[in-house]
C-alpha cells in the first residue's frame, strides 16, 4: 500500500510521541527513586521493618514502666511503715526557789544541803511509738542533768475480733486514780501530789496489764484495767516473789446538751513486801513505858510473809463549761488503806528493807482549774497525806513514844498560772505553800525541827516546748 507524504508524516509523529512518553515515565521514575530512596518493591517490606521496631520500643516502655511500679509500691511500703511511727516528746526547764536550803517540799527533788535556788532540767521526754492498729510497742526515756532513764518500754496487744481486751506487758503507769496517768506535760500543777510520790514513786511499774475498753453503745463509758505487777517501781529489780495487784475502773458521763461532763473511778491496790525478819511493827497501842507508838511483834511466822501494802481511792473530774470565762475544771481524790515502810520513812520500798513498820494512811487532793480565754489558765490545788492516821500531835515526838518522821502529817497548798504561748511552748508560775503537823514540845532529836512550821515553800517558775 502506497502511503501519501501526508499519512507518512503523521505515522512518524506518532511514533516520536510515544518515544517520548516512556522516557518522561522513565524520568518519573528515577525521580522518585532519588527522592524516597524506596523503590514501590521496597515498601512492604519497610513498613514490616518499622512494626518491628516499633514493638520492640513498646516492649522497652513497658519493662520501664514496670520498674517503676516496683519501685512505687517498694516506697510505698516504705511510706506506710514510717506511718506507724510517731515520734513526740516534751522538755521542761525550770528556776525554783525555796524558803530555805536543805528542803524537800515534793516539788522536783531535795534541795542540797547549801541550795535554795536552782535551775534544773525536770523533765526530758523522748516517745516513740510504733502503731500497727491491733499492736502497739512504746519506749520513752528521761533525759536531764542527772542522766537518762528509761521511763516507758512496753508492748501492747488488742484482740482483733471484738477490739475489746488490750494486753500490755513490760514498763508503763500504774493503773491507779487519775493523777498517775495524767500525763506531766498536760497537768497544770508542776509535781504529783505528796501521796502519789509517796506511795507510787516513779508511778510505773514492771508486770503486765489486762485493759478492757467495751465497743458496745451501752457499755462505751466503761474501762477496767487490772495489773499484775513487781510492786517495786520501774528501774529496781524484785527482791521477793510477792506480786501486787492493781486495779481501776473508769466511768465517763458526757452530758454536752447541758455544758458538762463527769469521769468517776475507783481503784484498788493488794500487794505485801517481804518481811526478812521476826521482828515486825504492825500495830500501834500503849508501850510498856506508858507511851503511845508502834508495837513490836517478834513472831518467827513473820519470817519470808508478807507485810500488807492495800490501799483504796476514789477519784472524779468534773468538766464545765462557763460562759464568757471558759472551761472549768474540778478534780479530786481520795486514798486510804495500809502501807509497809520503815520508822523513819512510808515512801514504798525499792530494796528488802531492814526494818518493817505498817501503818494506816489517808490523803488526798483537789484542783480547781479556771480557763481564762484561751491562752491561760488559773489554778488551786490543795493536797495533804497523813502517812499514820493512829498517830497525832500530842505523841509524835512525845517522850518515851517510838513515832518518828515518818509518822508526820503534811498539806500543800498550790497557786499557779499557766499561759499557753502557742501549740508548743507552756509557761508556768506557781507557788507551793507547805504546811506540816506542829509535834510534840518536848520531841527531840530530828523531830525537833518539826516542833514549827518549816521553811519549805518554793517557787517554780518553768518552760515547756513539747512536739
Amino acid at each position: 500500500m502506497k502511503l501519501s507524504l501526508r499519512g507518512t508524516f503523521l505515522i512518524a509523529l506518532l511514533l516520536v510521541a510515544s518515544a517520548f512518553g516512556q522516557e518522561n515515565v522513565a524520568k518519573n521514575e528515577k525521580l522518585k527513586r532519588d527522592s524516597t530512596g524506596i523503590d514501590s518493591q521496597s515498601v512492604s517490606s519497610l513498613r514490616s521493618f518499622e512494626a518491628e521496631a516499633l514493638r520492640e520500643e513498646l516492649e522497652n516502655l513497658r519493662s520501664q514502666v514496670e520498674g517503676m511500679n516496683e519501685s512505687y509500691l517498694e516506697t510505698k511500703g516504705t511510706v506506710d511503715a514510717l506511718k506507724k511511727i510517731k515520734v513526740s516528746g516534751y522538755l521542761q526547764t525550770q528556776f525554783q526557789t525555796a524558803e530555805t536550803a536543805g528542803q524537800n517540799p515534793f516539788a522536783g527533788g531535795n534541795f542540797p544541803a547549801n541550795v535554795k535556788q536552782r535551775f534544773s532540767v525536770r523533765r526530758g521526754r523522748l516517745k516513740a511509738n510504733y502503731d500497727n492498729d491491733i499492736t502497739q510497742f512504746v519506749i520513752q526515756t528521761d533525759i536531764t542533768q542527772a542522766g537518762v532513764v528509761v521511763k516507758d518500754a512496753y508492748a501492747q496487744f488488742t484482740e482483733p475480733w471484738l477490739k475489746t481486751f488490750a494486753l500490755t506487758g513490760g514498763i508503763f503507769n500504774r493503773p491507779f486514780g487519775f493523777e498517775i496517768e495524767y500525763s506531766s506535760s498536760n497537768r497544770e500543777s508542776p509535781e504529783r501530789s505528796r501521796l502519789f510520790q509517796t506511795l507510787f514513786p516513779g508511778e510505773r511499774d514492771l508486770g503486765a496489764k489486762l485493759t478492757i475498753t467495751p465497743q458496745s453503745k451501752e457499755l462505751s463509758f466503761l474501762k477496767l484495767d487490772l495489773g499484775l505487777l513487781n510492786g517495786t517501781g520501774p528501774t529496781a529489780n524484785d527482791f521477793d516473789s510477792h506480786k501486787d495487784f492493781i486495779g481501776h475502773l473508769t466511768m465517763q458521763f458526757p452530758l454536752p446538751q447541758h455544758g458538762f461532763a463527769l469521769d468517776i473511778g475507783g481503784s484498788t491496790y493488794l500487794g505485801g513486801v517481804r518481811e526478812a525478819g521476826s521482828v515486825v511493827y504492825k500495830n500501834v497501842g500503849v508501850l510498856p513505858n506508858g507511851a503511845k507508838g508502834f508495837l513490836k511483834d517478834s513472831s518467827t511466822a513473820n519470817i519470808g510473809a508478807a507485810a500488807d501494802r492495800n490501799y483504796f481511792g476514789v477519784d472524779a473530774q468534773l468538766y464545765y463549761d462557763l460562759p464568757i470565762l471558759g472551761g472549768l475544771t474540778l478534780r479530786g481524790e481520795y486514798i486510804t488503806g495500809k502501807q509497809t515502810g520503815t520508822f523513819s520513812s512510808t515512801t514504798s520500798p525499792t530494796a528488802q528493807p531492814s526494818e518493817i513498820v505498817m501503818r494506816n494512811f489517808n490523803g488526798a487532793y483537789f484542783y480547781y482549774i479556771q480557763n481564762i480565754g484561751l491562752s491561760q489558765q488559773f489554778v488551786l490545788k490543795y493536797d495533804f497525806y497523813d502517812p499514820n492516821t493512829d498517830a497525832d500531835v500530842t505523841n509524835i515526838g512525845a517522850p518515851g513514844s517510838n513515832f518518828s518522821t515518818g509518822d508526820i502529817k503534811f498539806s500543800t497548798l498550790g497557786i499557779g498560772w499557766v499561759y499557753h504561748w502557742d501549740a508548743n511552748i507552756k509557761l508556768i508560775a506557781y507557788y507551793d505553800i507547805v504546811k506540816n503537823e506542829k509535834i510534840h514540845p518536848l520531841a527531840s532529836g530530828n523531830l525537833v525541827p518539826f516542833r514549827s512550821d518549816l521553811k519549805d515553800n518554793v517557787l517554780t517558775l518553768r518552760v515547756q516546748y513539747k512536739f
